[in-house]
């Protein structure tokens, strides 16, 4: 079968329909086709072969993951591993009925390292850390992939598990030496650059074209020790070089040298000569698209508007708000709290960069504490201000204290109304089991703001809880079940009357 081509109807099992669909990025029909034949193997067990199973299992996981319903793909991933086991134990294939497998066991079936991927990654966006570490350890070292090696060395930097990541990061260069956002985790842990540069000289050696790699891995090895002045003049080395100028990364490199080093005419210079060569580092139409001013692409683009109106106040705040911002996606918590602090000694007390410094507090156990004092003297001076309400909110909602975020929350609200306080006291609502006035407080958001997916979640959850209407329902479906007029499912004078009614219905929407 040539790529991207399927094969004819009949000579495939529905299995292998949903592979299909599924290869070509037919998420939404896999998911759908999937969990029917799913309720159809609970009903019946012999219906499919367990590798059959299996592969419905995978792939409606995937459908899930790819819709970002991450928790409910891995309860599908988990019983998707549990088959497998079960069919590992297995020596033949148990023949099913109506549906016999037109492969071998073997083939096709999805990669079980695979699955365990895909439940870490889902596992990391519900930032459950811990489990994702847990399943990726489980798999032997032999069999991890790039990839695993990658997700892991990240994810043991992120818990303080430097040895582990030291290990992980260098295990993907052996596996790929030119992969380089693995030499600069290996740096940001303290490992010589000149180790570093070791594991990847055969590779430079080898390809022509690469001897500027080995002058990278010093200047960012000169980043991560925090040497500003020799960092600046290497990489101002390397983009003045005619292979490697007018390169983005190096661009974005130097203005946040520039900046940590206090030069903000040349960092702003920077920033402006990388916006230049990918406008698309900036998505947005101004006027037509409102975004979060916590966005680091709309921190950027303030920094360059804040440089056309010279206000140097406002460009350092601006600034310094994008970097920290870039720091705690890094996990670089202790760069990100020395720019906030500088910032809070440079621009004095206020609300904004009360805010700023409490948010990075917030990322440390230890400085919480910290955060809410400094939570507290900001809305002392601003009441209204959106940023720091969301943090203090954040915080409350942490040490369970649902009570008073839904009084903070409702006073901010009483002069204004923003999308994300009414989720976030949808949220609260649902903590203290009011569940009609947080639908009421979700509702609201999404008429703000038709695109939150938070919002929508929020309610769609809360739609799924069982209701009185429902039992109701179900009440009136044994009913019909026990009226003993099966079969007359071809249609009646009475439900063609219903049908009509609904398509009256419906034409009145």
């Amino acid at each position: 079968v040539l790529p991207g081509v399927l094969p004819p109807p009949g000579s495939m099992s529905v299995v292998e329909h949903v592979r299909e669909m599924a290869a070509a990025g037919l998420h939404s029909n896999v998911r759908l086709l999937s969990g029917l034949l799913l309720t159809m193997s609970g009903n019946n067990p012999e219906l499919f072969s367990p590798s059959q199973k299996y592969q419905l299992l995978v792939y409606h996981a995937d459908s899930l993951f790819h819709d970002k319903e991450y928790r409910n793909a891995v309860s599908k991933y988990t019983m998707a591993l549990q088959q497998k086991k079960a069919l590992s134990k297995t020596s033949k294939v148990r023949p099913s009925t109506g549906n016999a497998a037109s492969t071998p066991q073997s083939q096709c079936l999805p990669s079980e390292i695979e699955v365990k991927y895909k439940m870490a990654e889902c596992y990391t966006m519900l930032k459950q850390d811990k489990d994702a570490i847990a399943i990726l350890d489980g798999i032997p070292s032999r069999q991890r992939t790039p990839k695993i090696n990658m997700m892991l060395a990240n994810l043991y930097k992120k818990a303080g598990q430097e040895r582990s990541s030291v290990t992980s990061y260098k295990e993907v260069l052996r596996q790929c030496p030119l992969a380089l956002d693995a030499i600069l985790g290996l740096l940001s842990l303290s490992v010589k650059g000149a180790e570093v540069a070791s594991m990847t000289m055969n590779v430079i050696q080898s390809i022509p074209n690469l001897d500027w790699l080995s002058v990278w891995i010093k200047a960012y090895a000169f980043v991560h020790t925090g040497d500003n002045t020799r960092a600046i003049n290497t990489i101002c080395s390397l983009e003045k070089k005619s292979l490697l100028r007018d390169n983005v990364d190096l661009l974005g490199s130097l203005a946040d040298l520039y900046f940590r080093a206090g030069d903000n005419k040349n960092s702003i210079l920077k920033f402006e000569q990388a916006q230049m060569l990918d406008p698309y580092l900036i998505k947005v139409v101004q006027g037509e698209i409102e975004m979060d001013d916590t966005d680091p692409s709309m921190l950027f683009l303030d920094s360059i508007m804040c440089y056309s109106w010279n206000n140097r106040i406002i460009k350092l705040s601006v600034l310094s708000s994008g970097l920290i911002e870039c720091y705690l996606a890094s996990n670089s918590i202790r760069e990100a709290m020395v720019m906030a602090n500088n910032v809070y000694k440079t621009l004095g007390a206020n609300a904004q960069t009360l805010t700023l410094l409490a948010t990075v507090c917030l990322e440390d156990p230890v400085t919480q504490e910290k955060a809410k004092t400094l939570l507290d003297k900001a809305l002392t001076q601003r009441p209204d201000y959106i940023k720091a309400v969301v943090k203090k909110a954040e915080l409350l909602s942490r040490e369970q204290k649902y009570e008073d975020g839904i009084a903070l929350l409702r006073s901010a609200l009483a002069n204004q109304s923003d999308c994300v306080l009414h989720r976030i006291l949808g949220d609260f609502l649902v903590a203290v089991n009011e569940y009609q006035e947080a639908m009421d407080q979700y509702s609201i958001a999404l008429s703000l703001d038709p695109n939150d997916q938070k919002s929508l979640e929020g309610m769609q959850k809360m739609e799924k809880e069982e209701s009185p209407t429902d039992a109701t329902q179900e009440e009136d479906v044994d009913d019909m079940e026990g009226s003993g007029e099966e079969g007359d499912l071809e249609g009646s004078d009475s439900e063609a009357a219903q049908w009509a009614d609904q398509e009256q219905w419906f034409g009145m929407q």
